[in-house]
């Protein structure tokens, strides 16, 4: 299995240091800046392989190139992003694989927060890398891509095992939760998973990583069918499309 560690960056990103013990290989995802992965990598003693990013913006690819003349890494980015995505080496459409010595990830389109996000999945780690496709109890902003699009991408990470662990770029749950709240006051997994999350940020701990079943149980952009969601929206009859577009509204407003 591989071996995956937490680099706070920025003000609220997460980069993640992957480790294969048997090969030795390692990789990081979405590295927004160089020096907290170089002191990583200083301090576990690996070196670098590649390096995985899930979509173009600057957040998560601003140490590409510094982190590639520094080790001699290799660049791994999405097919449809392959013009935004500095120094790449490999370039991966839907479905396809990449090992990372005896572990394999798959990447998948996601498109909505930009039209050329993927996210890697590693089923013998149980472990998604998600980018700013999902967060711990949200989703991404629609910068680029539609309504649409994020739903159905959304669609397609709901159907991961769910002890699946959700490796998501920032560090949003506590707001989320609170918007959550305002959705769904009344389901105690939610309440629950708020006041956890309160104790860990006030620890400064990481809320991460979340699991499928979790956001399942408590992300309002995995919940358009709940019956309380509909009822607080005035939207009982409504497609989950229709119901997922106004939380989507909703949120974009939150404060």
């Amino acid at each position: 299995m591989l071996e995956i560690s937490i680099i706070p960056a920025l003000t609220d990103n997460y980069i993640y240091l992957l480790h294969e013990p048997d090969s030795g290989l390692t990789a990081v995802v979405d590295p927004a800046a160089a020096a907290p992965v170089i002191a990583a990598l200083q301090r576990c003693g690996f070196g670098l392989n590649y390096i995985f990013n899930t979509h173009h913006h600057s957040d998560h690819i601003g140490a590409n190139l510094e982190l590639k003349a520094a080790t001699g890494c290799k660049i791994v980015g999405a097919k449809a992003d392959r013009s935004r995505i500095p120094g790449i080496d490999i370039a991966l459409g839907d479905g396809d694989r990449i090992a990372l010595g005896a572990e394999e990830l798959v990447a998948t389109d996601t498109p909505g927060h930009t039209v050329g996000h993927i996210v890697y999945y590693s089923a013998g780690s149980s472990a998604l890398f998600c980018g700013d496709t999902l967060f711990s109890l949200g989703c991404g902003r629609l910068f680029e891509g539609s309504t649409e699009q994020m739903w159905h991408s959304l669609q397609k990470l709901k159907t991961l095992p769910a002890a699946t662990k959700v490796y998501c770029a920032h560090e949003y749950t506590e707001a989320n939760a609170r918007f959550a709240l305002t959705l769904e006051p009344g389901n105690p997994l939610l309440q629950q998973r708020y006041a956890d999350v309160c104790q860990l940020r006030r620890s400064n701990a990481p809320t991460l990583p979340t699991t499928i079943g979790q956001e399942l149980a408590t992300n309002p952009f995995f919940r358009e069918h709940s019956p309380e969601i509909r009822q607080n929206l005035a939207l009982a009859e409504a497609s989950p499309l229709a119901v997922f577009a106004a939380i989507r509204k909703l949120k974009d407003g939150f404060r």
